[in-house]
């Protein structure tokens, strides 16, 4: 068994709590741009001063404060990623609540199930959610009062209909709020400490119903103070700014956004429809994505350039150049002496001019660093977006560790990890590969299930997060798999899928793929499509122009194209754990259709369930 651990860098006092960084800055700086807001579409971003922020903050906090809502009174949150979800969220805090974040696309079986489990009384919602929220509130008399935020527009809704009955508006909780003195608000936000709970959040999970993984304000605190401490070049830099794309539901984009007001980043708040666009005004210095992003950014280059077989030509070698490039650096992030070649060099300069400036520009043109977490990145990626110009810096870790256990830092990068623990995590890799996680920034237990608790938190504080890795002598951690994700074959092979996963999703044509082959004689795969990729790749065949997509699924063209990425993905593995058949799905996974999480991990069990006849027929 292998342990590592980093000293922390910064304690949590027993009387912290995550509001009062909204009132000490608005305090010491109020006139400090905190935040920048969209106005309107394509009208840019208007900013938002420190004592702005608090002004809202408080006007929502007083009207929670006079509805009722008391001390560790739960009140769940369902909006897409926006900056009044930043305002409820902290608000709630203010007023010695707890919030209970809830995807928006989840589905009105799992809305009901998070407000029961929960004993949420409040609910404050955006609009276009109206139905699903009408029709589970007649089960749950607890909801008491329901607050809509109004939406900017109804995109990505779940559906839209009749405000539920006695629902207000927002804003009216400022005048409802306004007879509610500071003073109260003062003593409400006193009586909550860090090792009281600052808010419930389900994990969407792989199987089964979400569990309410319950965080304190120490938690998170903890873990964002250590996150900053470890990563002075990203939060300490002048002019600093970060743009959230990522459900704020998820831990990942909620750990981010305490971090900004912790470490005074300007923070703004946007949509995965408008991301493209908003970089370019925003001009973040950096940002966070999950590793399927950071495919689709080179997919989508990739497809451009084959446009062109002149312009293919150039991107295929833009890419080796800058994976070499890559290479030739240090984790420091600096030439390592002798491994830079003038030739090297010259052609690093002429891509950039060619290619990589184009790809930084598309990003706003300022962002040098991006975090990236919830699932392997992969080296080829990793070194191709550090050539180009934009380190992106792996971290790991669950909601159960408040979002982050390690990540790599500017100056110590190792490409293809995970990172280092943060300051105050201990980490180890068990006998059997698993990778159990320590620190004050591991949550005390599952709300309301003590079973569920028992499975994964153990008797000396060590949380069991199921995933498989190594750990180096430095402390670099290597995710390699799920306990639950290896394959073992009729013959006995035990095979890790993610390694031919990543692979195969590296193609542009690929969207998602699932490995399978559990009591199998072989391992196959289930693939499906990336439509914008495949409209593309239709373009430069005049022949196949107007199939559907399920005539495309079958056509021995595609397949060809598929088998060659195939044949790559089996590179990286022996022959007894490569893929023999695959078979091409004619839909692809999405979160509405249950077969992908917000995090957009693949459900293997529902998966599995409902495409069984298409997993029958590769063995067939």
């Amino acid at each position: 068994m292998r342990e590592y651990r980093t000293p922390a860098v910064a304690e949590i006092p027993p009387s912290a709590n995550l509001a009062d960084v909204v009132f000490e800055r608005a305090e010491r700086e109020p006139q400090a741009e905190i935040m920048r807001r969209k106005v309107g579409r394509g009208q840019g971003w208007q900013p938002v001063t420190a004592g702005q922020f608090r002004d809202d903050v408080t006007a929502i906090a007083k009207g929670l404060v006079a509805a009722g809502i008391g001390v560790g009174d739960r009140v769940a949150l369902l909006s897409r990623t926006c900056y009044q979800w930043t305002v409820t969220d902290y608000a709630i805090w203010s007023a010695g609540a707890v919030t209970v974040p809830i995807y928006e696309t989840s589905s009105a079986e799992q809305v009901e199930w998070i407000l029961s489990d929960s004993g949420a009384r409040a609910l404050i919602v955006e609009t276009g959610h109206e139905q699903v929220i009408s029709d589970v509130l007649s089960r749950l008399p607890a909801i008491k009062q329901v607050w809509l935020i109004e939406a900017a527009s109804s995109g990505g809704s779940l559906s839209v209909g009749a405000a539920p009955a006695g629902s207000k508006p927002l804003d009216t909780l400022a005048s409802d709020g306004a007879a509610i003195d500071d003073a109260e608000l003062t003593e409400r936000r006193a009586a909550c400490g860090a090792s009281d709970l600052a808010t419930i959040v389900y994990t969407s999970g792989t199987t089964g119903r979400p569990k309410g993984c319950r965080l304190t304000h120490a938690n998170l605190l903890a873990d964002v103070r250590n996150a900053i401490g470890a990563l002075p070049e990203i939060f300490d830099e002048t002019g600093r700014s970060a743009l959230l794309f990522l459900p704020l539901a998820h831990s990942f984009a909620r750990i981010i956004q305490v971090g900004c007001l912790e470490s005074g980043t300007v923070l703004g708040h946007t949509g995965a429809n408008e991301l493209v666009a908003d970089l370019g005004t925003f001009q973040p210095t950096f940002i966070l994505a999950v590793p399927r992003v950071f495919e689709k950014v080179y997919n989508a280059a990739e497809l451009q350039a084959a446009a062109s077989p002149l312009k293919a030509r150039i991107f295929r070698a833009a890419v080796q150049t800058a994976i070499e490039w890559s290479t030739t650096l240090g984790s420091s992030g600096r030439p390592v002496p002798g491994r830079q070649s003038t030739r090297l060099r010259a052609a690093h300069g002429l891509y950039d001019r060619l290619v990589y400036g184009k790809l930084r520009a598309a990003t706003g043109g300022q962002v040098r660093y991006a975090v990236s977490g919830g699932a392997p990145l992969g080296e080829r990626l990793g070194h191709f977006f550090r050539g180009v110009g934009i380190t992106v810096l792996e971290g790991y870790g669950l909601t159960e560790s408040s979002a982050a256990a390690s990540v790599n830092r500017p100056g110590h990068n190792e490409i293809g990890t995970v990172g280092q623990p943060l300051p105050g995590v201990s980490m180890r890799v068990a006998d059997d590969g698993e990778i159990l996680i320590a620190g004050p920034n591991v949550f005390g237990g599952y709300w309301q299930n003590d079973a569920a608790t028992a499975d994964i938190l153990d008797g000396d504080g060590w949380l069991h997060t199921g995933d498989l890795g190594e750990l180096d002598e430095d402390g670099y951690l290597r995710v390699t798999g799920r306990k639950k994700d290896l394959i073992v074959t009729a013959g006995g092979k035990n095979v890790a899928p993610a390694v031919l996963e990543d692979r195969l999703r590296a193609h542009p044509l690929i969207s998602q793929a699932l490995v399978v082959g559990d009591g199998r004689p072989y391992i196959a795969s289930l693939i499906t499509l990336d439509e914008e990729a495949l409209e593309a790749w239709q373009g430069r065949h005049p022949e196949l122009a107007g199939a559907s997509v399920t005539d495309l699924a079958a056509n021995p063209r595609l397949h060809a194209e598929i088998q060659a990425a195939v044949d790559d993905a089996n590179k990286a593995v022996s022959r007894a754990e490569s893929i023999r058949r695959f078979r091409v799905l004619a839909v692809d996974f999405t979160e509405q259709a249950g077969t992908l999480t917000p995090s957009l991990k693949v459900r293997r069990g529902v998966v599995s369930k409902a495409f069984a006849d298409d997993i029958d027929a590769l063995y067939a």
